[in-house]
């Protein structure tokens, strides 16, 4: 097991860190709205205190033996629909969820240890220990053997159009410039560069990156990224599994359902209740590079095929 030390390029102070992380909050307040935050960070102290007394009732009377937890990871894309998937598992009493912001676990949105992740695992009473490492995603074939028998992993990918919209709202030109890292040999001091295969690349090298748009950077991050799911073998591993955010939201019970048999949760309503049709803005225009929109569809057919 190793220690994960951040490399050149990472390492923040910690005040910096924090000032920007309020001003981003403050920023999607004020564009996506309050209510939108608090959902998805899962701010609303009412939910939480319901949520831990589930969890501790459940402990009460059905914990099972330390040692007997699963690990099931959550991972893929940022802004692919995964807060929502968290949200519905975490009504179980049975899971012990450990998001992003979850500081025993991670810091800073990376997984602080694999001594760490699995120490979390092997004291959890609980049946599952659901993890979201979206920034240890390109690591996640490894840490479904650290874990062992028994773990599972969802990778959950989302319409390229309706992503790229919502990441570029949300967090700018971030995805295009990892890109520029990428494409300048440094792929390695960045976690969204981090065992990429040298095709993907020599993809991203083949564009003009420096006059192209945040929304086609944001697409042919989603392509690349995505392609990992085939790149770590995970295509062929029983233990990992497709989630489509867009089949999701479109039919929650169906989906849960699935998801709740391949990873040994009794299924119950409440797992999805929260779950509402939204609109996708699929249809409507996006410009994008055209060599980035038929990456894209490519991609979206090979998803569709490996679900």
């Amino acid at each position: 097991m190793t220690t994960r030390t951040a490399p050149p390029g990472e390492t923040q102070s910690a005040l910096p860190y924090y000032l920007r992380k309020v001003r981003r909050h403050v920023h999607w307040a004020r564009t996506e709205g309050l209510g939108r935050l608090v959902e998805e960070d899962r701010l609303d102290p009412r939910e939480r205190v319901s949520t831990a007394w589930r969890k501790a009732q459940w402990r009460r009377h059905h914990a099972v033996v330390a040692g007997e937890a699963r690990a099931v990871y959550v991972v893929g894309l940022q802004r692919s629909g995964t807060n929502m998937l968290l949200r519905g598992v975490d009504a179980a009493g049975e899971v012990e969820v450990r998001g992003e912001n979850d500081r025993r676990v991670f810091d800073r949105f990376r997984l602080r240890s694999d001594d760490v992740l699995a120490r979390t695992v092997r004291e959890s009473r609980h049946r599952l220990v659901l993890v979201k490492p979206l920034c240890d995603s390109q690591r996640v074939d490894q840490l479904l053997d650290l874990t062992g028998p028994g773990s599972r992993a969802l990778w959950v990918h989302r319409d390229y159009r309706d992503r790229a919209r919502s990441e570029v709202s949300k967090f700018g030109r971030a995805n295009l410039e990892a890109l520029r890292v990428v494409a300048a040999g440094d792929g390695e001091s960045i976690w969204q560069g981090r065992r990429l295969p040298s095709q993907s690349v020599d993809l991203v090298r083949s564009f003009d990156l420096g006059s192209m748009s945040p929304e086609s950077g944001a697409v042919l991050f989603w392509v690349v990224r995505n392609g990992l799911f085939f790149d770590l073998g995970l295509h062929t591993r029983p233990e990992a599994r497709l989630v489509s955010y867009d089949d999701f939201t479109a039919d929650p019970e169906h989906v849960m359902r699935g998801i709740c048999e391949f990873v040994g949760l009794s299924f119950r309503p409440e797992l999805c209740a929260h779950v509402a049709p939204r609109q996708s803005h699929a249809a409507m225009a996006l410009a994008l590079d055209p060599r980035v929109r038929e990456l894209a569809d490519a991609m979206t057919d090979r998803l569709r095929e490996a679900s």
